[in-house]
């Protein structure tokens, strides 16, 4: 359990040997985790896809992924380790993924997240997000539906 306020990560592109520490992360974040084949072959056989992980003390206690198409960044997933959670960590996995994903060309970014997922919402309008749509029962597991967001403008904090 994480006591300090103030965190400090350092983030890297992911490789393969973050993988093990990365499903430790998918595991206890969703009810429906990606697999380890999953993250394999978005790291070697995709070659739309970019993921990052952020390091603590050396410990992986995040990550986040997307695919860079045509100008658009779709988020794929974002997730702390949950003795991490509460010290801006997802905040700054956003942040660090919209940088990196500006850096390679990226204009606009999308994600979907969960109706219900209120904390998870508020932080993507804060990062300049806005609510487009609705994917009725898009997630299988509890037929939940999720939520589509937009950002326009990835290098600008808030949509114009």
């Amino acid at each position: 359990m994480v006591s300090d306020a103030t965190v400090a990560v350092q983030f890297n592109p992911m490789v393969l040997e973050d993988i093990d520490d990365v499903l430790v992360i998918e595991q206890r974040s969703f009810l429906t985790p990606w697999s380890r084949n999953a993250f394999v072959g978005e790291l070697t056989q995709n070659p739309v896809a970019f993921y990052l992980v952020g390091r603590v003390g050396g410990r992986i206690v995040c990550y986040a992924g997307s695919w860079l198409i045509h100008g658009e960044a779709h988020i794929t997933n974002i997730a702390v380790h949950p003795d991490y959670r509460g010290f801006n960590i997802g905040e700054s996995t956003c942040r660090a993924l919209l940088e990196e994903v500006a850096a390679r060309g990226m204009v606009k970014a999308t994600l979907e997240v969960r109706a219900s997922n209120i904390v998870a919402q508020k932080l993507y309008h804060k990062l300049g997000f806005s609510s487009a749509g609705i994917r009725p029962g898009y997630y299988t597991d509890t037929n939940e539906d999720a939520i589509i967001m937009w950002k326009n403008y990835i290098d600008q904090e808030e949509d114009q």
